[in-house]
């Protein structure tokens, strides 16, 4: 499961033994002149708007799986886009805050370096003019599981995010980080805080079936076929829904036809075909068909129908 959060600025820095840090990573020693620092907020264990939070222990998880990896703009998953390497994480506690959830509120801290070219002299002055602010992260957990009682989200639990129980936020928490994969400079973060955007790769689950066929245009052709047989179907069983709750009403006067609509939006196509036939039997014992018009045999005539003809 790859997740994507949004998080708040970076800051410049570049503080006593981070060069040693930095040259680790580099293949030729670099100066304290070449380097550009900066630290970020990577992400941290507040409950975010979609109600899901990393816990405590996965961002512990994500700190050193975040050492080494790059930082690019918007997820684009490109070397032309990368502009940055962290170089050193850590965890941030907070004394004194707490989250949504009430637990003790900590975040992950990345500090990130470039080198300093003649390309990269306009995006260090967006960094340290407040235009470049807003970065995410990319990186994969293996469990989403209900705040409550631990069940793996999806498994119908009864508890929603969001909701409060015996006191307690309910959220899904984020454990068991696997792996880190980079942090980007995004322009409009879906939290102005500690806020999420959401990204995943092909990985994970898609969100929807439309999401799952893009950039496969026959699966795309075939899903729209399907959304119209189904429009056609929810018609029809609407259409049988009305002949039920119509035939239910010439069967016994005496229904309250409020509550039979409302007990056929609860069954199924066989079921209302068996409650149609009953209605329809009882509607034509209550109202018989007649016949206007005879056949077979001739109309009987009174004798003085014909005397004004009889000479």
């Amino acid at each position: 499961m790859k997740i994507i959060k949004t998080s708040q600025e970076p800051q410049a820095v570049l503080q006593p033994g981070h060069l040693e840090d930095i040259n680790r990573l580099s293949r030729t020693p670099l100066t304290e002149a070449e380097v550009y620092a900066f630290s970020v907020r990577l992400c941290d264990n507040e409950v975010d708007r979609d109600g899901e939070r990393f816990a405590p222990r996965t961002l512990e998880q994500l700190a050193p799986l975040f050492v080494g990896k790059s930082g690019i703009f918007d997820h684009n998953w490109s070397a032309q886009g990368q502009a940055a390497r962290l170089y050193r994480t850590e965890v941030v506690a907070e004394p004194g805050r707490l989250t949504q959830a009430g637990d003790p509120y900590c975040w992950l801290k990345g500090y990130a370096y470039m080198v300093r070219t003649p390309d990269n002299q306009s995006l260090i002055a967006e960094i340290e003019g407040g235009i470049k602010k807003e970065v995410s992260v990319a990186c994969s957990v293996e469990k989403a599981v209900c705040s409550i009682c631990g069940a793996p989200r999806g498994e119908g639990c009864g508890h929603k995010p969001g909701e409060v129980y015996d006191g307690k936020l309910c959220c899904i928490s984020l454990e068991e980080a696997s792996d880190a994969y980079e942090f980007s400079f995004v322009a409009v973060p879906a939290q102005p805080h500690a806020g999420v955007v959401k990204g995943f790769s092909s990985r994970r689950e898609a969100a929807s079936l439309k999401e799952l066929v893009q950039g496969n245009a026959g699966c795309a052709r075939e899903l729209e076929t399907l959304e119209h047989e189904a429009a056609l179907g929810r018609k029809w069983i609407s259409s049988l829904r009305a002949d039920v709750v119509r035939l239910g009403g010439l069967a016994d006067p005496k229904l309250d036809l409020k509550v039979l609509k409302a007990i056929t939006e609860k069954l199924e196509e066989g079921e209302l075909q068996e409650l149609k036939r009953a209605y329809e039997a009882r509607a034509q014992e209550r109202y018989p068909l007649s016949v206007q018009l005879g056949y077979g045999k001739e109309p009987e005539r009174r004798p003085e129908e014909d005397g004004a003809f009889l000479i």
